[in-house]
């Protein structure tokens, strides 16, 4: 497998909508066509259900329901790029704290829960295929470290989030197969698709050391092992390359940082993610956090990051290392995009604020410039 470049440009479509452009050496070009110039080849895409609340109200961070999700992968295919969708099972954000049920599965039970499951994952992959689209890459699950459509596949309930979890599998060996003319079996045998499970806290061994324990006793045959990594909340590079480093001596499985970013300035950009000053990523008082921020959060800090971050990536044991992908690089702060509305607040009981937060994450700067970061994605070489 190719060392993957990949960027996650969920809201691309709204961003761009809200009025964003972006720029290469002063020159407007399409976002897309950048990224390609400095080697990116994959995008990566996040799908929700039905993000919308019951009376039609959006619920914002990009509208990523499955027509927003094809438009942006029909782009990156006609760039020339790969394309890794991301289900979350729910329609809205799912990750540790919150895996929440799609309004239409609320009130269904462990084998309806499979079946819906199964249902919707080989329709969407399928209509994705029909397309055109270069769909090299499924995630089954968003960051599945508590387990997914709770309560029923919540931890410690292993055999549920396996039978939930293998629901996805299936149906994506079963599109491959239908796509390629091939049987299931021969799909899973050699995957046109590869099949991704994603968990957070990439530098927790104990985490994936017991997750992957109990999941690998009752899976189906899957690719890839994908890990969430922000050095501002999960600790060092070094500390993410020796849990991927057990990670492979003990499951076998190709891995990669699905999920990572690196801010490249703390100024003025306050008004676009609404946090408190004490709520900011690195903030100076917070001193555990900063005992673990190896680079600043400046433009030089933000390249050198990326750079170690994707030789230790190359460096992890038996060449399992297989890549990154920058979350949300295109995601700048623009009128009417934040990653929550008042909608979809009220459907993952949460407060808000309804901000951009990741505004100083991005590899473009607040006016759509190309960072400097990105030369050092395309200068790198495995």
């Amino acid at each position: 497998m190719k060392f993957m470049k990949g960027m996650d440009l969920s809201t691309l479509i709204e961003v761009e909508r809200c009025g964003a452009k972006f720029y290469d050496r002063g020159a407007e070009e399409d976002v897309l066509a950048i990224l390609k110039s400095y080697d990116v080849d994959t995008v990566r895409i996040r799908i929700w259900n039905d993000p919308y609340s019951e009376n039609g109200e959006p619920y914002g961070a990009g509208g990523c329901d499955r027509a927003t999700g094809l438009a942006i992968a029909g782009r990156a295919t006609r760039a020339g790029m790969g394309v890794l969708l991301d289900f979350h099972y729910s329609d809205f954000w799912a990750d540790p704290k919150k895996q929440y049920k799609p309004k239409a599965w609320a009130h269904m039970g462990l084998e309806e829960l499979k079946e819906a499951v199964y249902s919707y994952t080989l329709d969407t992959v399928s209509e994705f295929l029909r397309q055109g689209v270069n769909l090299s890459m499924v995630q089954v699950g968003n960051e599945v470290t508590n387990g997914l459509l709770w309560p029923e596949g919540m931890v410690p309930n292993y055999d549920n989030i396996a039978e939930l979890l293998n629901a996805g599998i299936r149906a994506v060996r079963q599109a491959d197969a239908q796509h390629t003319g091939r049987n299931a079996a021969e799909a899973g045998a050699d995957p046109s698709i590869r099949v991704m499970v994603h968990l957070d806290y990439g530098s927790d061994k104990e985490l994936y050391r017991t997750w992957f324990g109990e999941f690998m006793k009752r899976c189906e045959p899957f690719d890839v092992i994908g890990l969430s990594y922000y050095p501002f909340w999960h600790g060092t590079i070094q500390m993410l390359k020796d849990n991927m480093d057990e990670v492979a001596l003990r499951f076998g499985k190709d891995m990669i940082v699905v999920e990572t970013s690196m801010g490249y300035t703390m100024e003025d950009y306050q008004e676009y993610e609404k946090l408190s000053p004490q709520e900011r990523k690195g903030y100076a008082t917070k001193q555990s956090l900063v005992e673990r921020l190896e680079y600043p959060m400046t433009r030089q800090g933000q390249t050198a990051f990326i750079r170690r971050l994707m030789e230790a990536i190359a460096g992890v044991k038996d060449g399992r290392g297989k890549g990154f992908v920058w979350w949300e690089p295109a995601w700048i702060p623009v009128p009417g995009s934040g990653w929550a509305t008042p909608a979809s607040l009220e459907y993952i009981h949460e407060k808000g604020p309804c901000g951009n937060e990741w505004a100083n994450q991005a590899l473009f700067d607040y006016d759509g410039s190309a960072l400097p970061a990105l030369a050092a994605i395309r200068d790198f070489k495995r």
